[in-house]
């Protein structure tokens, strides 16, 4: 299985900090959602023109991909559709296959989308990325997170450069799917994988390191294993927004660990 994390989890980490430690651990890759005080990825001075060669020899010298730039872009908001076409310049200068996009900005789902806009927006997309290497995925997040509604909009589109980046964590904590009916609805649109654990502790969902959660985490990977996904099983240790969290090198082993023991 193919192992990386995102650098969500390690928000005060330098690049050369997290790729030693990727390397130092065995991960396979990493993927960006910033590097320390930026989030925005194509302002990212080590993904500019002028440094980004020196980037991707460091990261083929310590055999580490980066498989997917996780953009903070909101389909739902024209405003982010060009944000959205420097992430594809950046992913495609970088080699990186994916970008990650939204139709809701936090992971609880909202009332306030519009599928009209969102399917504009991601054409748009869509259609710029198509000759870049690149392919736009939609997370499985607010209200894309009841998947058969998500499915069905992939569908719609009958285009073979869009697809998904499945997070384990919010179909099975908001709608409560199983994963078996996740993965039979999202199929082989699946390209990405976000790996977290969590418990319920009254309404409220708290992130535990990946095993110490009732989550179905192996069970998931089994069945997506069955379904025939290969990619990257990315860990999204959420620690940028919960400094409460151990810290990034002691669930980023553990993940690893976990993985291992499958």
């Amino acid at each position: 299985m193919k192992t990386c994390f995102s650098t969500l989890g390690c928000p005060e980490w330098s690049f050369s900090d997290i790729v030693s430690v990727a390397s130092d651990l065995g991960y396979n890759g990493i993927e960006i959602r910033g590097i320390q005080n930026e989030l925005y990825a194509p302002a990212i001075e080590l993904f500019s023109p002028r440094h980004i060669e020196e980037t991707k020899k460091t990261l083929e010298r310590l055999s580490l991909k980066i498989p997917c730039l996780a953009s903070a872009c909101n389909l739902n908001d024209e405003d982010d559709v060009e944000k959205a076409k420097a992430y594809v310049d950046t992913a495609s200068a970088l080699g990186t296959p994916y970008i990650r996009l939204l139709g809701d900005l936090n992971p609880a789902p909202s009332a306030d989308i519009s599928l009209k806009a969102i399917a504009a927006n991601l054409e748009d997309i869509i259609e710029y990325a198509k000759d870049k290497n690149v392919m736009p995925l939609i997370e499985t997040n607010g209200f894309f997170a009841k998947t058969k509604s998500l499915g069905a909009l992939l569908k719609s589109f009958n285009h073979p450069n869009i697809g998904i980046l499945y997070d384990i964590n919010h179909p099975y904590r908001f709608f409560g799917e199983e994963p078996a009916y996740t993965i039979d609805n999202l199929g082989p649109f699946i390209k990405h994988v976000h790996i977290k654990d969590s418990v319920m502790e009254g309404k409220t969902i708290r992130y535990k390191m990946v095993g110490e959660g009732d989550l179905p985490v192996a069970e998931t990977i089994e069945l997506l294993k069955k379904a025939g996904y290969d990619g990257y099983y990315s860990l999204e240790w959420v620690k940028r927004w919960d400094l409460s969290l151990e810290e990034p090198g002691i669930a980023f082993a553990q993940y690893i660990e976990f993985m291992e023991s499958l």
